[in-house]
């Protein structure tokens, strides 16, 4: 028996095969959509993944201005920041965030369900979210997918 037949396929980011996926997150559950993306950009859902290399997908996210939240979590959900003074700390509601920047609720998800070092940055680049139906990346061809599908 030949051992080359067994040898272990390690994906790297050269000669990984990325595409570009539009996702339309209308009416979808914050918390659902964002774990599915991560998947998506990690390339878990891929039979070459590969965990300490970029074998994700480009993920394009359109209509984030209307995602949802289950019970009430649009007013009860507190986010929290600090401004780097003392005394600095400060709250918002997903109401208030949505008001202002509704994007940013999508890629706060997102954020935090990659890993917390240079990969899950770089994979982090990888995410194009808009809060409306139009988008920038018309040139790449995204293909559109229905994010439940994919588990």
């Amino acid at each position: 028996m030949s051992t080359l037949s067994y040898k272990t396929v390690s994906v790297n980011k050269e000669n990984s095969k990325k595409e570009w996926l539009l996702v339309d997150a209308e009416n979808m559950v914050v918390g659902r959509l964002a774990t599915r993306v991560a998947n998506l950009l990690r390339g878990k859902h891929k039979p070459c993944f590969t965990p300490h290399s970029d074998c994700g997908d480009n993920v394009v996210i359109i209509n984030a201005d209307k995602i949802r939240f289950t019970g009430n979590k649009l007013t009860d959900k507190v986010y929290t920041r600090h401004t780097g003074y003392p005394g600095g700390q400060r709250f918002t509601t997903p109401r208030d965030v949505l008001a202002k920047h509704p994007i940013r609720i999508v890629e706060h998800a997102v954020k935090g369900m990659l890993p917390k070092n240079r990969l899950g940055r770089e994979l982090y680049r990888n995410l194009y979210v808009y809060a409306g139906a139009e988008h920038e990346q018309q040139a790449q061809q995204p293909r559109k997918i229905n994010i439940n599908s994919i588990r």
